[in-house]
């Protein structure tokens, strides 16, 4: 298979992004160009809870900059494709491409109501974008109840950010309990009681009958139940529509999503592939970054070195929320997803706030999930998913030989080369070993070699501990910097 020669993104978000970074290092001489539909900078957007709350600021949220050779142009969107001429089309002309790769992410879902189906009025808000995220925190200075709709990760993260900022808050959710596509209801029953505890109320099992609107701002949300809960600011965190108008304009297949092979090209054209919460796979949508990254990781070294790619598993995913006051993190499965002959030992303890539970498959941790409980979470990180790395008797993976040894953050010194430090993007300790030893002896230039801590921010701690252990054992010296690359 050919390289093309000439090969245009649209959209420059987290995917986008990321797919520009890794053609680009692949083969700097493919004329690429990225159509950004925001004037903004590319920034992670899964740390825009993490502004909201005030604990970061823009350049925190900011992504490395392009090499000079990639043609970045940002308040641009496409407003067409002509696939024919082989031609996006903008508001300053047409660039023309060999091959064409869509990224243009989701959208935030508006639940179909009366007073939301004509527009949002003033004072409901989606969190998809930095400018939603700025308008929210605008409205929080006069609101004193918010609601939030929605009881996954971002419901939660938001709910927590504005009660941090002062506001009351009610979060409702379809759904009996909170994060429940995450963990089970045993467990979020402890999360219910941390978020209680920060101010934050939970109402499960609702339905939305109506938003009131009073001078076109909203006033109200009433319940099915006849419940009225008065507001003045609403935050919609309902699950996320893949955006997919651009590529059904264009005739290609769309149904949840644009429609994709296992090789991620559109059905209908090979030259047009689709990556990340826009695409549609055989395995389904993703709503993740970390899917979307190795997707957009799998599709630049097909278009470079033919290599076939690999179906990205959807599911499993491991999510830390981002919530100021809790502490949750999962990884793979759960007790009520375990298999029969799994093995599943939970500490329970509602009146701490917290519960730390594993999975255990013949030797290996298959399933992790910690509430109330960083440090545990962060040593089981480092055993996750890695065979014979476990104790014969699972119970010690919570409690160690004595009580509270595992409550020890993980050592550097006795972590395997291999041991995974950043899952966002495959990052392992050999991996950030081997970066310093070729100069980046600072977290920033670790991040920029290797790419750790870029995405949800989870491994921070652990990094920062591995660039303390290697100041300590290999001090920096004037070294070459190496212009190598890590593959995750």
């Amino acid at each position: 298979m050919k390289t093309p020669g000439r090969v245009v993104v649209v959209g420059a978000g987290m995917v986008g992004h990321r797919f520009t970074e890794e053609l680009n290092r692949l083969d700097s001489s493919i004329d690429i160009t990225l159509l950004g539909e925001e004037e903004y900078e590319p920034y992670n957007r899964i740390l825009l809870t993490e502004l909201l709350a005030g604990r970061v600021d823009l350049a925190g949220l900011t992504m490395a900059e392009h090499d000079s050779s990639v043609a970045v142009r940002l308040g641009a969107p496409a407003l067409e494709i002509d696939r024919e001429r082989k031609v996006v089309v903008t508001a300053d002309g047409a660039v023309p491409y060999e091959h064409l790769v869509l990224a243009t992410g989701a959208r935030g879902r508006v639940i179909p109501v009366p007073g939301l189906r004509n527009g949002l009025p003033r004072g409901v808000h989606v969190l998809r974008s930095l400018n939603d995220a700025r308008d929210i925190k605008a409205a929080a200075l006069n609101a004193r109840h918010a609601v939030v709709i929605g009881g996954g990760p971002l419901g939660l993260e938001a709910a927590c950010a504005l009660r941090h900022r002062g506001v009351a808050v009610t979060v409702l959710s379809l759904e009996e309990s909170l994060l429940d596509r995450d963990i089970d209801p045993a467990v979020a029953s402890v999360v219910q009681e941390a978020a209680a505890d920060l101010g934050v109320e939970f109402l499960g099992s609702v339905s939305i009958d109506s938003v009131a609107v009073c001078e076109s701002h909203v006033s109200a949300v009433h319940l099915a139940d006849g419940r009225v809960i008065e507001t003045e600011l609403v935050v919609l965190a309902a699950g996320v529509v893949p955006e997919t108008s651009l590529a059904a304009a264009a005739g290609l297949e769309t149904a949840q999503g644009i429609v994709v092979g296992h090789d991620l090209r559109t059905t209908l054209d090979p030259s047009i592939s689709a990556i990340g919460d826009c695409a549609q796979t055989p395995t389904g949508t993703s709503g993740l970054v970390a899917p979307g990254w190795a997707q957009a990781r799998e599709l630049a070294r097909n278009l470079v070195h033919g290599t076939l790619i690999e179906p990205v598993e959807i599911t499993g995913s491991a999510m830390k929320l981002k919530a100021v006051g809790l502490d949750v993190v999962t990884m793979g499965r759960r007790a009520s997803t375990a298999d029969s002959h799994d093995r599943v030992v939970n500490v329970h303890d509602v009146a701490a706030r917290r519960h730390v539970e594993v999975v255990v498959r013949d030797d290996t941790l298959i399933g992790v999930t910690c509430v109330g409980a960083p440090e545990i979470a962060a040593h089981l990180s480092t055993q996750f998913d890695r065979p014979g790395m476990i104790p014969a008797d699972p119970l010690q993976l919570l409690l160690g030989n004595s009580a509270g040894a595992v409550t020890e953050a993980p050592s550097p010194t006795t972590m395997p080369s291999g041991t995974t430090v950043c899952r966002c993007n495959g990052v392992s300790k050999g991996d950030l070993v081997r970066e310093w030893e070729n100069g980046a002896t600072t977290i920033d230039a670790l991040a920029e070699r290797t790419l750790a801590t870029t995405g949800c921010g989870g491994c921070t701690s652990l990094v920062c501990g591995i660039v303390d252990w290697l100041t300590e054992v290999d001090p920096p010296v004037d070294r070459p910097q190496t212009a190598s690359v890590i593959q995750p």
